[in-house]
């Protein structure tokens, strides 16, 4: 395990009902989102996550290689959801593409929100993503985010 790796868990701290940002990247950054059912996969792993109570999603953007996702945490902690959403969807697109192996880079990025920062700012950054890569002009031509304000 790098360095890097290892910093990402020093002092992590889970407090329940924080707003958190994840944000974490496929293995060798390999742009597997980029396939539809694949993107799905995951996508059906996040609802299921927020379904089962362990966090209030917020809101999320899908890139070809990575995943950022704001949530508030019920009754887990952040590392909790983090090894949930990673495991259990890398187990269905293992399945789905008949192979074996790493789907995710180990560790994963956190970031507490703090009470003076606007929720609804962190969550336009996150879903503006795919405008900044300039792979839309509309964010609604991009199908693989989601926010709570709606």
């Amino acid at each position: 395990m790098s360095y890097h790796g290892n910093s990402l868990r020093k002092c992590r701290y889970s407090e329940t009902g924080r707003p958190y940002l994840i944000t974490t990247v496929t293995h060798s950054r390999k742009p597997i989102f980029s396939h539809f059912d694949i993107a799905r996969l995951l996508i059906h792993e996040l609802q299921t996550t927020s379904e089962n109570l362990m966090i209030e999603s917020l809101a999320w953007v899908l890139m070809s290689d990575h995943l950022h996702w704001l949530f508030v945490l019920n009754r887990s902690t952040v590392s909790e959801v983090a090894r949930r959403i990673k495991g259990a969807s890398a187990h269905s697109i293992n399945r789905y593409r008949n192979c074996s192996g790493p789907v995710w880079q180990k560790g994963f990025h956190d970031h507490a929100i703090r009470s003076g920062e606007d929720i609804k700012s962190v969550a336009r950054y996150i879903i503006a993503n795919p405008l900044r890569d300039g792979l839309v002009e509309n964010i609604g031509d991009y199908p693989y985010w989601d926010t709570a304000w709606l």
